[in-house]
């Protein structure tokens, strides 16, 4: 169950993350809403799955990192922010790092 909830949880932060995006500076207040939500959701699930038995490491690390790279992946395609091979590798170190820690 705890990959159930790590997986809400993700999904939470995502929707959040890209909230705070679409918020501009809390210049668009109507934003603030699904921000505040989403969030709050995402540290619910993200206490959930810790609850469920999952190592703090191993879920805050896969969280942050699936995270990143979603918000990278959806930034590019929704406001057409720069993804430079630069950045990919970055995400790929970031993915193998939390694979180290879960493993380890």
């Amino acid at each position: 169950m705890s990959w159930v909830y790590l997986s809400f949880a993700i999904v939470a932060e995502i929707i959040g993350t890209l909230s705070l995006r679409a918020a501009d500076g809390f210049r668009r207040k109507i934003w603030i809403i699904p921000l505040v939500i989403f969030y709050a959701l995402a540290f619910f699930f993200l206490a959930l799955t810790i609850a469920a038995g999952m190592p703090v490491a191993v879920a805050y690390g896969i969280w942050s990192a699936v995270g990143v790279a979603l918000i990278a992946l959806l930034a590019r395609i929704i406001w057409k922010e720069p993804l430079t091979p630069r950045m990919i590798l970055g995400l790929i170190l970031i993915m193998v790092g939390v694979l180290l820690v879960e493993v380890g």
